[in-house]
């Protein structure tokens, strides 16, 4: 293959990468799209690709919605919470990141929504581009894109941009645990917050979501007391996080969504294989 497609391609890798996390919610599954991606490239007739950005997404696109198809069918094995894989930072908020919360609303849409909306509304590509990909109209892929975007807002808590004050809460919420404190923790707690744990979908150890302040601190008291101290800071999916464990390897990460000063959203990865696969920078 030509060395300047060969450069061109890897030009693209960011984007494309970005474009199938947000699609999958997996760091492993969006480099094997990207990957294949590149097979199909290999195998293109030469001259065949005039727009490589454009032909490279729309790959990605088809990729991944045949990988979300697959993995919806075999989503009903899985037991409890599902979240996505982290991306974990213990140094700087990471420029393109995405929060699990929205990840979490995004795993609801059927992949044609999914995508329409990835590509519109966080990557601002045309619906003209996009029909193709979906194999819609450009009508029919911004209803698609519309209807996810309904979705999404409804869904998804917005969470305060200022990082240092999520980790005032996040800190302050983590010292009540501690602490054993209930009013503590309660009161940096939204009255609706939702607590899920993923811990791999099998059956006898899958907990379903918990909600409502009192219920979630009940729960942080009783089961996470004694892992409290091994909680330390870290950057999940750019916004204040936590990693659990002694040494390199934590056996959980917590992301919190910050919102109007409390958090709304808590979601524990404790699934060992996402774990191995998670992006640690």
């Amino acid at each position: 293959m030509d060395a300047s497609l060969v450069k061109e391609f890897e030009s693209n890798r960011p984007h494309l990468q970005a474009v199938a996390y947000r699609m999958l919610g997996s760091v492993s599954d969006a480099e094997d799209a990207v990957q294949e991606s590149w097979f199909r490239l290999s195998r293109a007739e030469d001259g065949s690709v005039e727009n490589l950005r454009g032909w490279l997404t729309t790959v990605v696109g088809r990729v991944c919605i045949d990988m979300l198809r697959a993995r919806n069918s075999r989503r009903e094995d899985y037991a409890g919470s599902w979240l996505p894989e982290p991306v974990v930072s213990v140094e700087a908020v990471l420029a393109d990141s995405v929060g699990l919360a929205l990840l979490v609303v995004l795993d609801t849409l059927s992949p044609p929504e999914r995508l329409a909306f990835v590509l519109h509304d966080m990557f601002g590509i045309s619906f003209d581009e996009i029909a193709p990909i979906v194999e819609r109209t450009p009508a029919t892929a911004r209803q698609l894109a519309s209807r996810a975007r309904r979705r999404v807002r409804g869904a998804a808590p917005e969470p305060d941009a200022d990082l240092t004050r999520q980790r005032e809460v996040v800190d302050a919420f983590l010292a009540a645990s501690r602490a054993g404190d209930f009013a503590g923790l309660v009161a940096v707690l939204d009255p609706n917050v939702v607590f899920r744990i993923d811990r791999g979908g099998v059956a006898p150890r899958a907990r379903e979501p918990v909600t409502g302040a009192e219920a979630v601190a009940r729960q942080i008291l009783q089961r996470g007391s004694p892992f409290a101290p091994l909680a330390r800071p870290a950057i999940v999916n750019g916004a204040a996080g936590a990693l659990v464990g002694t040494g390199d390897t934590p056996f959980a990460v917590v992301s919190f969504t910050v919102a109007d000063g409390r958090i709304a959203e808590i979601d524990v990865i404790a699934d060992p294989a996402k774990l191995r696969r998670a992006r640690m920078r």
